[in-house]
């Protein structure tokens, strides 16, 4: 593992210790909103649903805002500290909510900087590292991000059970480890001043879609179709609750569960060099149906907690190699562009995916739900496009940086 991690560029590494730090502090958080917002709120499953949908839904918006003009100045950095910078001063203030509005108010605050960031942050991963790497690099960034997610919930854990102190005073002391992002980032982040191997494309045109290519719109297709029935992970963790496990208990395995996605991410960003991009995602869709249709049908908390730590190898098997994917379709002067769409389509099928998903168990409860994620899993998975061998490029990793 030390001989990989060498190999990995400063800035990747970097990058993670800044989304360590950021899981960390949001973390302390997630894994807590659902029951906030029953117990204290009186916020129901539909209302988790719309907050959920709506937070990740201008997320996406903002993300593919965010990518194409990050190609457009070919600066990545300002716009990554900017929404690092929003993110850690709205999230502790849901500690301060007395009305789910609120809450849903906050939330959307913080996704506008999770939308200003992630696009830049991911072209910049993919402009410094050798394309070869590219999986093992992403790999790593999300196992480093998944590492904060799992010191996140063992710290509000101790702050409830050992501490002593209530869920929205959790919250506030969400801020220490969001302000320590930014030291991280204005002092060890640094761009790639690499020419770009084509002009960044006219200020009048909007989207490249043609120069992004058929498998790479096809491949967004088929990412969308399978967000359609991956609705945000709050509901997993309402099952777990109704089944009997009690919000520190959820807090321990919302942390175990990352356990299992850190180690997943590292090992299978690796594998993702290897077997290539395409076979990691449709053994990860594959998998996730299953997984999915598993939680719906299962009431045993004993299992259904086991399928949960089982559900995070699916991360480990699709984030690496979605990101690597992605990363070798587009040129190298529209990765903003072609991360930000790609962000931008998954977000936005967030809105529906959460809100239907609502509805559904409502109506006609969980296991009708869960099938239906599994169900568009499938789907997804069948409209992927072929594999291709990427074109040849030169490596950006040597490049001056500053």
């Amino acid at each position: 593992m030390t001989k990989f991690v060498r190999r990995i560029p400063p800035t990747v590494i970097a990058l993670g210790i800044v989304s360590l730090l950021t899981d960390l502090s949001s973390e302390m958080i997630y894994p807590l909103l659902p029951i906030f917002l029953a117990s204290s709120l009186g916020a129901g499953a539909m209302a988790l649903g719309l907050i959920e949908g709506i937070a990740e839904s201008t997320a996406a918006l903002l993300k593919v805002a965010s990518g194409i003009w990050t190609d457009r100045t070919q600066r990545r950095k300002p716009l990554a500290v900017a929404g690092y910078a929003l993110s850690g001063m709205m999230r502790p203030l849901i500690g301060l909510a007395t009305a789910w509005p609120a809450v849903l108010a906050l939330r959307f605050a913080d996704r506008i900087g999770k939308g200003l960031r992630t696009s830049p942050r991911d072209a910049l991963i993919a402009d410094v590292t050798d394309p070869a790497l590219r999986g093992t690099a992403y790999g790593f960034h999300r196992a480093m991000d998944h590492a904060g997610a799992v010191l996140g919930p063992l710290v509000a854990a101790v702050l409830l059970n050992q501490v002593g102190l209530r869920m929205r005073q959790v919250f506030l002391f969400s801020a220490i480890p969001a302000v320590a992002v930014l030291a991280v980032l204005l002092l060890g982040v640094k761009e790639s001043h690499a020419p770009r191997a084509v002009p960044a494309q006219s200020p009048k045109r909007l989207a490249p879609w043609f120069e992004l290519g058929a498998d790479y719109r096809r491949l967004l297709l088929a990412a969308l179709v399978f967000t359609l029935g991956n609705s945000t992970d709050a509901f997993l963790l309402l099952r777990l609750n109704e089944t009997g496990v009690a919000a520190a208990g959820i807090a321990v395995l919302w942390a175990a569960h990352h356990v299992v996605k850190m180690v997943a991410s590292w090992f299978g960003g690796r594998l993702s060099d290897r077997l290539g991009p395409r076979a990691m995602i449709l053994a990860g869709w594959v998998y996730y149906a299953a997984i999915y249709f598993a939680f719906g049908w299962v009431s045993s908390a004993p299992w259904l907690i086991a399928i949960f730590l089982a559900y995070g190898i699916y991360f480990g098997l699709v984030e690496p190699a979605e990101r690597a994917w992605v990363a070798g379709l587009a040129p190298p002067n529209l990765r903003g562009s072609a991360f930000g769409w790609y962000h931008c389509a998954i977000g936005l099928a967030a809105l529906p995916a959460s809100i239907v998903f609502g509805v559904l168990w409502k109506q006609w409860g969980a296991a009708v739900a869960f099938t239906a994620g599994a169900a568009f899993a499938v789907l997804g998975a069948i409209l992927l496009p072929p594999a291709r061998r990427e074109p040849a490029v030169v490596p950006e990793a040597a490049a001056r940086v500053d």
